[in-house]
């Protein structure tokens, strides 16, 4: 188990890993291209702060709990389920309402 003394090799190993280029560079790169630098940059803020509150929750031991308890493991499954649906459905709803404006061509 890890303890108190490796927490300089765990907070190395996570600034490496958020150095590393992935999907969340081409994410970046896509809506900065896109939609300029500003959104560009405010994706940037989301990601860094996430991953900042999933580390926190590493450090916590909410990983050990995870792993260990199937209901609270089972609990954030369904969550992030229904998360995702909610997401879904109002993107469905916004695009309806953006289809249904007329545009001045």
């Amino acid at each position: 188990m890890f303890g108190i003394h490796d927490f300089g090799l765990f907070l190395a190993a996570g600034i490496l890993l958020n150095l590393t280029p992935g999907p969340d560079t081409a994410y970046i790169l896509g809506r900065s291209i896109a939609q300029g630098r500003e959104a560009g940059v405010a994706s940037a803020l989301g990601i860094s702060v996430g991953t900042i509150c999933h580390t926190c929750a590493a450090v916590l031991g909410l990983s050990a709990i995870l792993a260990t308890s199937a209901l609270a493991f089972g609990a954030i499954k369904l969550l992030g389920g229904a998360y995702l649906i909610f997401l879904g459905i109002k993107m469905i709803l916004d695009r309806r309402k953006q289809l249904s404006v007329p545009s001045d061509f």
